[in-house]
């Protein structure tokens, strides 16, 4: 094992930390913005407005989570269904609680997302 090691592994790391710093040294990061960045790798037919309040992210990200927030509201209301068909089954009573209190976070942390993603999206400048 230590022979392998020694052989393959010691020098293939040594290599990695050295191409590392090489292209570290080499990199401005200062050099490109975010909106630098997402113009660079803008297409030419591409839509001009990516941020702001009519911006693509901000539309996209927005129907990801209205469709999550659904799926977790349709979530809740089957965990109530279960809950109230169990009978009294413990194991049935513990399941519905289980998936009303995932559905309840899964709510908090789409509402979370959801704030968190506009917030961000409107204070990055508009290109308009």
């Amino acid at each position: 094992m230590k022979k392998i090691f020694g052989k393959l592994i010691l020098p293939l790391i040594i290599f990695g930390i050295l191409f590392g710093v090489t292209v570290a040294s080499s990199f401005d990061a200062s050099a490109m913005t975010l909106r630098e960045g997402a113009e660079a790798a803008k297409c030419t037919d591409c839509p001009e407005n990516l941020f702001g309040d009519s911006g693509i992210f901000k539309t996209i990200t927005n129907t990801v989570l209205y469709i999550v927030g659904v799926i977790a509201v349709i979530m809740l209301i089957i965990g109530g269904i279960k809950y109230v068909i169990s009978g009294g089954d413990a194991k049935k009573v513990t399941d519905a609680k289980n998936t009303v209190l995932y559905a309840i976070i899964g709510l908090i942390i789409a509402f979370l997302a959801f704030a968190i993603v506009n917030f961000v999206i409107t204070s990055l400048p508009s290109s308009n």
